[in-house]
This record gives C-alpha cells, structure tokens and sequence, in this order.
C-alpha cells in the first residue's frame, strides 16, 4: 500500500488554494484528512505537543489515516542520540493517546552528525518492535553497509530523500516498508517549512 501526504498542514499560503477561503483553520486538518491518508508532522520536532493535542488529532481524524511523526530535536540535534531512553519514553508516552493512527516515526539526524553506529543502535533499540522507524541520515559517513545492516537488522527504512530533484545518499532497502521524502524537486519558490 502506497500512502502520499505533505510534510506538514498547518500553511497559511495554503489558504485560498488548498483550503477553501470559508474553513476555519481549525478544521484543516479535518480537510487535510478528507484528500490525503497520511501527514508528517514536524511540529513534534520543534516542540513535542502534549498528549491532549494526539488525542484531539486521533478524534478527528478516519480510522484509515496515519500520522508520521518526526522525533524531536532535542533528541537528533541536541543530544545527537546520546541517553536515548528518556527522550524516546517521553515521545511515545505523548504520541499514545494518537493510537493506531501512529504511523512512521521519523528520525531526521543533523548534517553535522557524523556516523556512531553505537549510538544510533542503542537509540533505535529503545523503540518497541512494533513501531516503524525511518531514519534520514544526512552525513555522508552514515551510507555504508554496516548502517544499511543495523537498518536491516531492526526492520528500520532507511528515508530516501531528495534535494533539488536529486537522491540524497544511498537508494537502498533496509526494511518491508519504505520512507520516500520529496524536500524540493524542481519547485519554484522552494519550500519553506515553518
């Protein structure tokens, strides 16, 4: 099954185009959901809403939709994967009231992050087994075998994304599902999120 969504709802620009100029914007994400079967959401990386927000999020949402979630800065770029256990706790903990609209958890680690096997191990081991990964590595030292195999090993998709239409690192499978992130292809003006 293939599941196409944007990386985000929340555009004001989006206004007029996408959302009729008469929806509140309290009820894009009930628009959003009505055309699309999946988001990301990248609010979570900013700032990690509390658990009221998911369960607002799940009770408007249908059964068949699917949230990707991207784990939180705090966690990739400030500990850079270093004492994972309670950031990662916290994040599910938050996200649970969400339920099965869960979908893939994004794991986005920072250009300057070059390759610790280690730590990225001990990080996605504290995932439970039933929840999906996807890890967008954006050091080159990440693409070697050695990280497609502990990829492999833990059924995590390695993110195949893009810049300016062209692959970003490896385009190789490490799991039964897949991750695909367009970030700008030809666009013009090129995306902005925030």
């Amino acid at each position: 099954m293939l599941l196409v969504g944007t990386s985000g709802w929340q555009y004001r620009d989006w206004r007029g185009t996408f959302y009729p100029s008469g929806v509140p914007t309290r009820r894009w994400l009930e628009h959003y959901a009505e055309r699309f079967r999946t988001v990301e959401v990248n609010n979570t990386f900013y700032r990690l809403p509390p658990a009221e927000t998911f369960a607002a999020w799940r009770a408007t949402l249908p059964e068949d939709f699917v949230m990707a979630l991207k784990l939180s800065r705090y966690l990739t770029h400030y500990k850079q994967l270093r004492e994972p256990e309670e950031p990662v706790e916290r994040f599910l903990r938050h996200a649970a009231p969400l339920g099965p609209r869960v979908g893939p958890l994004l794991l986005q680690l920072p250009p300057t992050l070059a390759a610790d096997r280690s730590r990225l191990a001990d990080t996605l081991d504290r995932f439970p087994a039933s929840v999906r990964v996807a890890v967008e590595f954006r050091h080159p030292s990440w693409f070697d075998d050695e990280t497609l195999s502990l990829l492999a090993a833990r059924n995590v998709a390695l993110v195949l994304a893009d810049r300016r239409s062209r692959p970003l690192g490896l385009v190789e499978r490490t799991a039964d599902w897949g991750y695909l992130r367009f970030h700008e292809g030809r666009a013009k003006p090129w995306p902005c999120y925030g």
